[in-house]
């Protein structure tokens, strides 16, 4: 029982220093534009770097964000399916709850993506058309990242093993718990579009 811990708790970890790495942050201090979590809505996300008028720093984090995620669960799944399940459990984590940005991260979207393509790709697929769809039509990025999320969860019950479902139904929670702001904003109407600054 403790050995089975342990095998599993040193993937966690794994995944939870892999995406913990803040790259808006780290990508936007090194062009020289400052802290981005002193811009815009305060996120170190892609969607708050695009907000810097810098659409291939904005490219570059969503890209990052989203590798960080699979490569910690194709790592792990060397190990087994649970193993890369704990994998992009802590990645997902580390990217939202950062130690070393004193546990204030991001929301989690690209990371999920990147998570998700590791370990079921079918629902990737029903979430990016989801948000593709969203994002072009509406224009409402958290709009997009909160129903592709929901609707790829729900997917995963039936397109995914089921302790990828159940990580997907945990971690749907956590990404709609971190646009809290965003869904308020959404139902004032008062959320920005993509394309304002």
């Amino acid at each position: 029982m403790v050995s089975t811990l342990i095998l599993l708790f040193a993937p966690f970890l794994l995944g939870y220093l892999l995406g913990s790495i803040p790259f808006g942050l780290l990508l936007t201090r090194a062009a020289g534009l400052g802290d981005i979590r002193k811009l815009g809505s305060g996120n170190i996300g892609a969607t708050n770097v695009l907000r810097t008028g810098r659409k291939g720093l904005a490219a570059a984090t969503l890209l990052l964000d989203a590798l960080k995620g699979l490569v910690a669960v194709l790592v792990a799944d060397q190990i087994g399916e649970l193993a890369a399940v704990g994998a992009g459990a802590g990645a997902v984590l580390g990217h939202m709850f950062p130690v070393w940005l004193s546990f204030k991260g991001g929301k989690g979207g690209a990371t999920v993506l990147g998570v998700f393509l590791g370990l079921s790709w079918p629902i990737v697929a029903v979430g990016a058309g989801v948000w593709l769809l969203v994002l072009v039509t509406l224009r409402y990025s958290s709009l997009a990242t909160l129903l592709s999320t929901a609707l790829a969860a729900a997917s995963a019950w039936w397109l995914s093993p089921r302790p990828v479902a159940m990580l997907a139904a945990v971690l749907v929670l956590l990404v709609w718990a971190k646009h809290h702001e965003n869904i308020r904003r959404l139902l004032a109407g008062s959320e920005p579009k993509i394309g304002k600054k």
